[in-house]
């Protein structure tokens, strides 16, 4: 394939992922209560299967195969389980998603109703590992869920209407920085009241994520990589977004008392900003070689998402404006990603009424190194990318190469 027939297919997928609006709220708010729900169910079946086991349990320690066996069978059934069924919801299924949403729903209503009386939480019972243990389900939620979007979003078999949306709108995928910046800031130190790091030590914390930003941007444009610029900008990513954060952080060193106000003013300010012109320059196409006018998203947008460090921060949803917006993080964004987020967490807590608080195998496996999955799962799609022509693909093709 010449230099032009592959600038042409660089064109095309990059194409294929612009230009788009994104989906309905209601269709964003079913899709973030399918992947919750399926791990709430999980737990279940591991605890009726553990309360079983305990029943023929002897006091002959298991030998080690199979204890090794048990865990990869294990982990197998939690893929089968949780990455499968979302995997099906987010592709070929993506038509029945409210139906999958409500049918799931319906389910653990019933089971939490039916267990509620049986429920293993005690009248003055310590809640605080139910919680650690949803917010360790949550984040393990998030990066499933942007891995698989990541690479499905090059192929047909994903809706269009799941990607990022050009300028207005969502998509789910709108969510993935967001996401992650609310992810972050719920178990952050600034969260937990720890004091806050020396500038020595603040940058040795985010240097990984310089390297991964750098990386990432060297090994783009060393391959001719398809970018979608309307996403970060020319040269900006989403580890230097999390990067910048944790550096403005870093700089900035507020009392997790006053994180919600301090947010809100700074959301505040930047709305405004936003409604007197700013909002157009943003959003616009005109770019000169200027590196401030080619990453201007990004560079913006990551002052914004540094709101989100402040985890208890609420707005009033009475608030009306112009329409959602991930590309310059306004207002209704900041409290789209928030309530979606907020979702999750909430139908993750009904765990604590129908199973116990112990993490999944697959939820061990992701909490180990969260940002070390996340950046495989950016190495596998840039594979993916560069070996298969993900345009032309069937959607049986496309859903081997997901599973697989």
């Amino acid at each position: 394939m010449d230099d032009e027939a592959i600038n042409a297919h660089k064109l095309l997928k990059e194409q294929f992922v612009s230009n788009l609006t994104g989906s309905s709220l209601l269709e964003i708010a079913a899709l973030s209560t399918v992947v919750p729900a399926v791990v709430v169910l999980r737990k279940w079946n591991c605890e009726d299967n553990t309360r079983r086991n305990s029943l023929k349990k002897n006091d002959d320690a298991l030998p080690g195969h199979k204890g090794f066996v048990h865990y990869f069978s294990t982990l197998a059934i939690d893929y089968l389980t949780i990455v499968l069924p979302v995997l099906l919801i987010f592709t070929v299924l993506a038509e029945w998603a409210y139906a999958c949403a409500l049918s799931l729903v319906t389910l653990i209503s019933i089971l939490t109703i039916f267990k509620r009386s049986q429920s293993h939480l005690k009248a003055g019972s310590n809640e605080l590992p139910l919680l650690r243990a949803d917010i360790s389900s949550y984040r393990v939620s998030v990066v499933l869920v942007t891995c698989l979007c990541i690479l499905a979003v090059d192929f047909k078999i994903f809706p269009r209407r799941y990607a990022k949306a050009e300028t207005y709108g969502c998509g789910i995928m709108d969510l993935g920085v967001g996401s992650f910046v609310v992810a972050n800031a719920l178990v952050s130190r600034q969260a937990r009241n720890i004091t806050a790091m020396s500038w020595n030590k603040a940058l040795m914390s985010t240097s990984p994520l310089i390297f991964l930003g750098f990386a990432r941007l060297i090994s783009t444009s060393g391959v001719d990589y398809q970018v979608h610029v309307g996403e970060y900008g020319v040269h900006w990513n989403f580890f230097f977004t999390l990067a910048a954060i944790s550096t403005l952080t870093s700089i900035i060193r507020i009392h997790p008392k006053y994180c919600g106000l301090a947010g809100l003013l700074v959301l505040t300010g930047f709305q405004t900003w936003l409604s007197f012109g700013l909002n157009d320059y943003l959003i616009s196409n005109e770019r000169n070689a200027g590196i401030i006018s080619q990453n201007k998203e990004g560079y913006w947008a990551m002052y914004l998402i540094g709101v989100s460090l402040g985890y208890n921060l609420f707005f009033d949803n009475s608030s009306k404006g112009k329409s959602r917006s991930s590309q310059v993080c306004n207002f209704a964004y900041v409290m789209l990603v928030f309530g979606q987020n907020f979702q999750v967490i909430s139908v993750l807590t009904l765990a604590g009424f129908i199973s116990y608080e112990k993490n999944l195998v697959l939820e061990d496996a992701f909490n180990q190194n969260m940002l070390g999955s996340f950046l495989l799962a950016n190495i596998l799609t840039g594979l993916v990318n560069l070996s298969v022509d993900t345009l032309s693909a069937s959607s049986g093709t496309a859903f081997m190469i997901f599973y697989k």
